[in-house]
């Protein structure tokens, strides 16, 4: 099995979800990553070219959160509001609230609008916002 393959697998919710059913161990969880979710990239690459084909997101990362043993949120882009423009962080953190997960969010920034300091700081504080709401 390619590499890209199991990148496929692992950005379904579904499919990790029944995995993790199975394995139904307390040492064994997942990492909700708001972003990652590409299951079919251009040429079959695993990381670095445009996704041909996306799983939705909110329904991953509400498949994963029974198990996660931590969050990573992901973005890309801000817009005029200091919004993340592809992920609706409003909805990922009401998934994230509505699960009972009581955990760690990570930060990262995967943009190229702003450096990679400025992107992590916008995106804590989005989540910041978010989470007041």
């Amino acid at each position: 099995m390619s590499l890209s393959k199991i990148s496929g697998h692992s950005s379904d919710g579904r499919w990790l979800s029944n995995v993790m059913t199975k394995i139904n161990k307390p040492n064994c969880g997942t990492l909700p990553d708001f972003g990652n979710f590409c299951l079919k990239r251009k040429d079959g690459a695993m990381w670095g070219t445009p996704c041909l084909e996306e799983y939705d997101r909110y329904k991953g990362v509400k498949e994963l959160l029974p198990f996660a043993k931590a969050v990573s949120a992901k973005s890309y882009d801000f817009g005029e509001m200091g919004y993340e423009t592809t992920i609706d962080y409003t909805k990922m953190i009401e998934l994230v609230r509505q699960s009972g997960y009581a955990g760690y969010i990570g930060v990262e920034y995967e943009g190229e609008n702003i450096g990679e300091e400025e992107g992590v700081i916008a995106t804590k504080k989005l989540l910041e916002k978010c989470m007041d709401k």
